[in-house]
């Protein structure tokens, strides 16, 4: 399952791939969400990753909050837990809380 961080200040031309990679430093890196507008299809300078264990997560946080990367200084913090919320359709989302 592992444990997603939040990573904020993202610039705008990285890379999926090259997030990947820095946070490999601190593990084993299962999976990266960047986040972009619903509507627009704007990336948003922030996303997720989910590293393999809550040691790996520590050390991501430990190593890399303040990190440079491209042309600017991360932001990287623990996710917030995500809730269980109905869409009322008998569909059930979640959302960051």
């Amino acid at each position: 399952m592992g444990i997603e961080v939040y990573v904020g200040h993202i610039s705008a031309d990285t890379t999926e791939d090259e997030i990947r990679k820095l946070f490999s430093v601190a593990g084993t890196v299962t999976s990266v969400h960047l986040v972009k507008d619903a509507g627009t299809g704007k990336y948003r300078g922030c996303g997720y990753v989910r590293m393999s264990t809550e040691e790996e997560a520590r050390e991501s946080i430990d190593l890399l909050n303040g990190a440079l990367l491209g042309n600017g200084q991360i932001a990287v913090k623990n996710a917030p837990p995500k809730q269980m919320q109905s869409t009322g359709k008998g569909a059930v989302k979640f959302k960051a809380s």
